[in-house]
């Protein structure tokens, strides 16, 4: 016989408090790696000479390799393996990226904002874009079987 209680796990308040947890979690691992892609940016545009957009492509390239890092261990806890991991981590930073570089091309290229203000709009935007995949699909362990199934 099936018992129709919820596990505790999949109870709305637990859910609701762990996806919380996780989102804390994930900002304060992507303000790390926000402040290097804007170091990047900043350093890029301001010292190099170098246009916006790529600035702002590279640094999020770049500080892709240390959020993989924190969000697997730190924000998610997975232990889905790396082969898997990175694999779908890629697909979303790729996604992610195409957001970036089209969110600055818009805000910065051609509505002529400010690049640190387009950056600002543009990080918030993929921050939730890359959260909700990276939580739902990219980190997510694999469904659990229920007994007799």
């Amino acid at each position: 016989m099936y018992s129709t209680m919820r596990p505790e796990s999949s109870h709305p308040a637990v859910v609701n408090h762990r996806a919380s947890a996780q989102l804390l979690r994930f900002v304060a691992a992507g303000g790390v790696c926000t402040l290097l892609q804007y170091l990047i940016l900043v350093a890029g545009v301001e010292v190099a000479g170098v246009d916006a957009v790529v600035a702002s492509a590279t640094g999020y390239l770049l500080s892709a390799v240390l959020n993989y890092a924190l969000n697997r261990r730190f924000t998610f806890r997975s232990d889905i393996t790396h082969r898997i991991a990175m694999l779908r981590f890629a697909v979303v930073v790729v996604s992610g990226m195409a957001l970036n570089i089209a969110g600055m091309w818009l805000l910065h290229t051609y509505l002529r904002w400010h690049y640190l203000y387009a950056q600002v709009l543009v990080t918030l935007l993929v921050l939730l874009w890359n959260f909700a995949w990276h939580r739902h699909w990219t980190f997510a362990a694999p469904p659990r079987r229920q007994p007799g199934n």
